[in-house]
């Protein structure tokens, strides 16, 4: 499958892929915004419950790139459509699960399915777009996962507030089927196979032949990159909800709310870098990571109360809001043609690695050092991601390879 003739934007097929993004991210974050609801009737901690984060995370880091060696022949389009499936599943289990270890099982078998997903949807949109338009395709995508923080997240949190949480996972496995069948309706034929020079195969020659591609070295510093400022982001979003309502005066009938208005930043921010990551991918990356660090510290000094809390919280969000669909792009700009799909499984694995470590870091900081720590915390890992970001950027520009993306 190559980008359509005369580079026309294939949009409404990209959109079919955010609404999958949209379910599978919403899928991942749901427990996020009811962490004191499913505390409370399971009779465990927040930072307990907060692992279900790091449970799902870090199935998919262990189970990411085995499934898609295994999978590499498969139809991507067939295994979209199984993979929205086993979403549905997950979400059908947490909503019946009778103890949070049943629960804890539910979120292994959701992040199985979200490790490959993403090792195929990721690659997947650079087979439909010509590369001149990379940066605005994953940014049209990306939304998908922008969306579920706009409406997934908060929209979950509302049902759980109101009728429980159990009734918010029946409401995302309902939406993870309509989207599956848009997937089967919409997308690209199931014969269409991701081509021979794009797969990571397993013979001795291809294994030898990415050792010696320089571009993996490039797609290193990207993975770098995003499990530092990921892994900071993460550690305090994660316990946003206990936060707000424990530390920023925030009514528990108001976090919904909150969320929401922080959902609607993230757009503004992923609309930044579509429109800007294309003609100052460099400078429009570094700034919003900088960013990301004055405003979380901004969210932990004056968050105080609904309005103050929404404020200095959307700008949290605009900052990270954008950065998933630059690292995204910066690592497959970095990649030769014969490590792309290995460099979507790279990137799954940083991403997720991070969410599960800041979920993990984030609930030790709470436990042993108080909420009001963590997005000191936070804000200080981001930082350190920075750091490594000016200080590696010309070694990654060097190990560039002759066919990336440009």
């Amino acid at each position: 499958m190559s980008a359509p003739s005369g580079d026309r934007f294939p949009l409404f097929r990209l959109l079919v892929l955010a609404g999958a993004i949209f379910v599978s991210v919403s899928s991942e974050f749901l427990p996020t915004g009811l962490l004191p609801d499913i505390a409370a009737d399971l009779n465990v901690s927040e930072s307990r419950v907060g692992l279900l984060i790091t449970v799902f995370a870090f199935t998919v880091v262990a189970s990411a790139a085995p499934l898609t060696v295994v999978t590499r022949r498969f139809s991507r389009k067939g295994l979209l459509v199984v993979l929205l499936g086993v979403f549905a599943l997950s979400n059908v289990l947490a909503a019946l699960a009778p103890n949070y270890e049943t629960l804890a099982a539910s979120r292994v078998l959701g992040g199985l399915a979200h490790g490959l997903f993403w090792a195929v949807a990721g690659p997947y949109v650079s087979l439909l777009v010509a590369p001149t338009q990379l940066a605005r395709a994953v940014s049209v995508t990306t939304g998908g996962g922008t969306l579920a923080f706009i409406l997934g997240v908060p929209f979950t949190a509302a049902i759980g507030h109101a009728v429980g949480w159990r009734w918010a996972f029946v409401a995302m496995a309902v939406l993870v089927v309509i989207f599956a069948v848009l997937t089967v309706v919409s997308l690209p034929a199931p014969d269409h196979r991701v081509p021979k020079h794009q797969v990571m195969t397993t013979d001795t020659g291809s294994i030898i032949a990415v050792k010696r591609d320089r571009s993996i070295i490039a797609v290193g510093f990207v993975a770098v990159t995003v499990l530092l400022v990921a892994t900071g982001h993460n550690l305090f979003y994660t316990y946003i909800a206990p936060w707000a309502i424990a530390v920023g005066g925030v009514a528990d009938d108001y976090v919904s709310l909150l969320l929401l208005f922080y959902g609607l930043a993230g757009a503004v921010g992923l609309l930044a870098a579509g429109v800007f990551g294309d003609r100052h991918p460099r400078y429009t990356l570094n700034l919003m990571v900088g960013a990301l660090v004055v405003s979380i510290i901004l969210t932990a000094l004056f968050a105080r109360g609904l309005v103050p809390a929404i404020l200095v919280m959307m700008l949290w969000s605009a900052s990270f809001g954008g950065l998933p669909a630059l690292f995204q792009t910066r690592a497959l700009h970095a990649a030769s043609a014969r490590i792309r799909d290995l460099t979507g499984a790279v990137v799954t694995t940083a991403f997720n690695s991070a969410i599960g470590l800041g979920a993990l870091f984030g609930g030790v900081v709470l436990d042993e050092l108080g909420m009001a720590v963590v997005p000191y915390v936070a804000a200080a890992v981001v930082a350190i991601g920075l750091g490594w970001v000016l200080a590696t950027d010309r070694a990654r520009l060097a190990a560039h390879p002759t066919d990336a993306i440009h």
